[in-house]
């Protein structure tokens, strides 16, 4: 018969050798740890705060921190901060004015989360310039999370959204001009700025985010990517905090983008740490990781912040002790000679 002392101590050292093999860096990178960044050295970063990603997450930001400043809601915050982009024209790659699939629909995919781990999002919707607050009403008013096409439309024009036209003069215009030789090799590399994510943490110390698009340029018609998708495109977790991606989709949900950095960080990875192995999951993993472009923010809930690109040129938008600023991320790919 087996001893039930000696059974007892052998599985205690099994478990003790398996959380040693989950809590590994190598298990994530085959690379030493990067050492944390300057930007999260500071021993006692201030809250709250907002993160977003590209450019166009300074004026998002700024409609977040007028929320954020007022102790606002984080979750109201993102959806604020979100909607700006939303409206805007020039922002091709979000809301109205976004560019068309192949067929020249404007179809739009968003989600939401707050810190009680409620959730919502839209995928693949048409005619709602802001399918970031149909995702919400998706969580707030549905059983359900998801909610796609022509069923996602439905519910947003019962709850008294507006049909529109999201196709501009201009972004029709770029679609005939491709339609000529309708070659179908997005370049994203060059053209990466596309999806808005954002993570906010208000003045209780709660965590919200928010991600919405248009998608990639010229895809097949139906196509849906990470944004919409929670643990894809973003996912927060009030315990631990959140991860927001932007770049090739397919990419991000192979590995299950924003939810591996913020089990990282549970395991008592930095944010900057969790973002750049996650990259190094996608080198690791996908051999063509030179051809396309993927960028993580991620926020803990000490408000410690981190950024990583697979290429040069991603940035994102920080706003905290009343600064808002556009910083330059680090990334992965360096140019060989």
């Amino acid at each position: 018969m087996i001893d039930r002392r000696k059974f007892l101590k052998d599985s205690l050292i099994a478990s003790v050798g398996a959380v040693s093999v989950i809590s590994s860096p190598k298990l994530f990178s085959g690379q030493d740890e990067k050492s944390d960044s300057a930007q999260n050295l500071k021993e006692n970063p201030s809250l709250p705060i907002v993160i977003s990603t590209w450019k166009h997450g300074i004026p998002a930001n700024e409609a977040a921190w007028k929320t954020i400043i007022n102790n606002g809601r984080a979750l109201d915050a993102v959806e604020k901060g979100v909607r700006v982009p939303e409206s805007d024209p020039k922002v091709q790659s979000v809301g109205y004015g976004g560019l068309p699939d192949r067929d020249g629909y404007v179809t739009l995919d968003a989600c939401i989360m707050d810190e009680k781990g409620n959730c919502g999002s839209v995928a693949c919707i048409q005619h709602i310039k802001h399918p970031i607050s149909v995702a919400r009403l998706v969580m707030e008013k549905t059983p359900h999370v998801m909610l796609v096409g022509s069923g996602a439309l439905k519910f947003a024009l019962d709850n008294g959204f507006k049909k529109e036209n999201l196709l501009t003069k201009e972004t029709k215009a770029k679609w005939e001009k491709w339609l000529k030789d309708s070659k179908y090799k997005p370049d994203i590399k060059t053209e990466g700025h596309d999806t808005i994510g954002m993570l906010a943490i208000d003045n209780q110390g709660n965590i919200s985010g928010a991600c919405t698009t248009s998608g990639l340029a010229w895809k097949y018609h139906g196509r849906v990517g990470d944004s919409p998708i929670i643990g894809d495109g973003m996912f927060v977790d009030n315990e631990v905090g959140g991860a927001a991606a932007t770049g090739k989709g397919e990419a991000v949900m192979k590995i299950a983008g924003s939810f591996l950095i913020v089990e990282l960080m549970r395991i008592g990875k930095k944010p900057q740490q969790a973002c750049e192995l996650a990259i190094e999951r996608i080198v690791k993993k996908q051999s063509d990781y030179k051809d396309f472009q993927v960028g993580f923010i991620a926020l803990d809930k000490k408000g410690n912040y981190g950024a990583f690109s697979l290429q040069k040129g991603f940035q994102y938008a920080l706003y905290r002790d009343d600064k808002n600023q556009l910083l330059d991320s680090n990334y992965y790919v360096r140019d060989e000679k």
